[in-house]
C-alpha cells in the first residue's frame, strides 16, 4: 500500500512538471512585429517596429479604411533599451519571431552594423531568416511607413518584392541575417545589402489613400547594392554593376538584357540559366582569379532587321552576348577595386580554397592584394529558343 502511495505521488509530481509551457505567451497579449527600422538620432538608436493590427487583416473583415499595421518607436543609448522602451507606448508585448525585414539607415550602415547586429544574434526569440536592407536617401523609419497595394502589410511587400526581383531581374540580392553574419565573420569576403528607397510623395504614401488609387503617390523601390568594408558602408553599385556582382557570385536565376543589332535596333535576351565558376591561383607569390560563366538564354524580343533562323546569325549573337557579359563583370570588379577597395566577390575565399598555405601569407593584408588582383574572364552563351517568327513582327507586317 505504501509502495502504491509513493508511486502515485511520483506520478503526480511528473504531471505537474509536464503541465503547460513555462514560457508560454498568449496571442492576445502579443504585438506581432513584421518589420524593424533602425535609425541614428544623435548618438542614440531609434527603433521603429511595424506591428500587425489583427482586426484589420482578418479574412472575415469587410473593407476597411483603417491601416492594417501600426508603428511604435523608441530612442535609447542601446538597442536593447530601445526595444524595451517600446512598452511605454505599445499596449502589448512586442513579439519579433515573425519579423520579415530589417531596415538599416545609411547613417547606421556607415557607422558600422556589427554593434547593431549583436542584439539580433543573442536574442533566442528571433529567427535569422528575415531580409536585411539599407534605406537609401531616406530614413529607415520612412520606409516602413509607406502604405502598399496588393500586400496589406508593407513588410510583406518588401519581403516578397525582393524575392521576386532576385528571381527574375538581377541587380538585387537576398541577404538574410545569418548570411550577413557569416560574411562578417569570414575572411576574404565582405557583405553587400540591397538598397531600398521611397519614390514619390512620402507624406501621401503614409496615408490609406496611397492604396486607393490606380497609381500610388509613393512607392517602395529597390535601388542598387550597398557595398561594405567589413561592417561599414563605403558606397553603392548602380544597376549594371549590381548585375555584374550577381553574375560573378553565380546568383542570377533569371534576367533580361539587350544587344544592339548590326543594322541598328535592339534584340532582347532572357537569361534562363546561369552558372559561374570562380577559381583562385597563386603563381610566384601573386594571386589571380579566373571567372568562367555559362549562360543559357532565349530570344524574347526582336526590334531590328535580322534573320534569327540563320545559324551564323545565332553564333554572332552568342558572341556579342558573351562580350557584353564580360564587360558587365569587368566594370563591377573595376569599380569595387578602384573606388571601394573591399572584396565583396569572395575572391579571397577562392584563393584560400585553391592554396590554403598561400592564403595564410596574404590574408592579413588582403585588401592591398585585392586592389591589384588580376581577374581573367571567360564567358559562354547558348541561345536555346528563338520563338515562332524568324523576323521582327514589324518587318513581317511591312511585307
Amino acid at each position: 500500500m505504501r509502495r502504491m502511495g509513493s508511486g502515485m505521488l511520483a506520478f503526480g509530481l511528473v504531471i505537474v512538471l509536464l503541465a503547460g509551457c513555462w514560457n508560454r505567451k498568449e496571442l492576445n497579449d502579443l504585438g506581432i512585429q513584421m518589420g524593424t527600422a533602425i535609425d541614428k538620432v544623435g548618438d542614440q538608436y531609434q527603433v521603429a517596429v511595424q506591428i500587425v493590427v489583427p482586426g484589420e487583416v482578418s479574412a472575415r473583415k469587410a473593407v476597411s479604411t483603417s491601416s492594417p499595421v501600426t508603428m511604435y518607436k523608441a530612442t535609447a543609448p542601446t538597442l536593447f533599451e530601445a526595444f524595451r522602451k517600446l512598452t511605454e507606448t505599445s499596449p502589448r508585448q512586442i513579439y519579433g519571431a515573425h519579423t520579415r525585414v530589417l531596415v538599416f539607415s545609411e547613417a547606421i550602415a556607415k557607422d558600422g552594423i556589427a554593434g547593431v547586429m549583436d542584439l539580433s544574434i543573442r536574442d533566442p526569440e528571433l529567427r535569422s531568416d528575415f531580409y536585411v536592407m539599407v534605406a537609401r536617401h531616406t530614413s529607415a523609419e520612412e520606409v516602413l511607413k509607406i502604405m502598399t497595394p496588393l500586400e496589406k502589410i508593407p513588410a510583406n511587400k518588401l519581403f516578397h518584392s525582393l524575392e521576386t526581383s532576385a528571381k527574375s531581374w538581377a541587380p538585387t540580392a537576398i541577404v538574410t541575417m545569418d548570411i550577413l553574419f557569416d560574411k562578417l565573420m569570414s575572411s576574404g569576403v565582405s557583405p553587400v545589402l540591397t538598397g531600398i528607397t521611397v519614390t514619390g510623395d512620402k507624406e501621401m504614401g503614409k496615408k490609406q489613400a496611397n492604396v486607393e488609387e490606380i497609381e500610388s503617390s509613393a512607392t517602395l523601390r529597390y535601388s542598387g547594392l550597398a557595398v561594405f568594408r567589413k561592417d561599414r558602408l563605403v558606397g553603392w553599385l548602380n544597376e549594371e554593376e549590381s548585375k555584374g556582382y550577381n553574375y560573378i557570385i553565380s546568383d542570377v536565376k533569371s534576367t533580361v538584357g539587350h544587344l544592339i543589332c548590326p543594322d541598328g535596333g535592339k534584340l532582347a535576351l532572357e537569361t534562363i540559366r546561369s552558372h559561374t565558376d570562380v577559381k583562385g591561383r597563386v603563381k610566384d607569390g601573386k594571386p589571380s582569379i579566373d571567372v568562367r560563366i555559362m549562360n543559357e538564354v532565349n530570344i524574347g524580343e526582336v526590334d531590328c532587321l535580322i534573320d534569327i533562323q540563320d545559324p551564323e546569325t545565332i553564333k554572332e549573337l552568342e558572341a556579342q552576348s558573351e562580350e557584353k557579359t564580360i564587360r558587365i563583370m569587368q566594370k563591377s570588379v573595376e569599380v569595387v577595386q578602384n573606388e571601394f577597395k573591399t572584396d565583396i566577390f569572395g575572391f579571397g575565399q577562392a584563393i584560400y580554397r585553391s592554396d590554403p598555405k598561400a592564403w595564410e601569407l596574404v590574408k592579413n593584408d588582403w585588401e592591398e592584394h585585392f586592389v591589384k588582383l588580376k581577374v581573367n574572364y571567360e564567358a559562354e552563351t547558348h541561345i536555346r529558343k528563338v520563338g515562332l517568327a524568324n523576323k521582327a513582327l514589324k518587318e513581317i507586317v511591312k511585307e
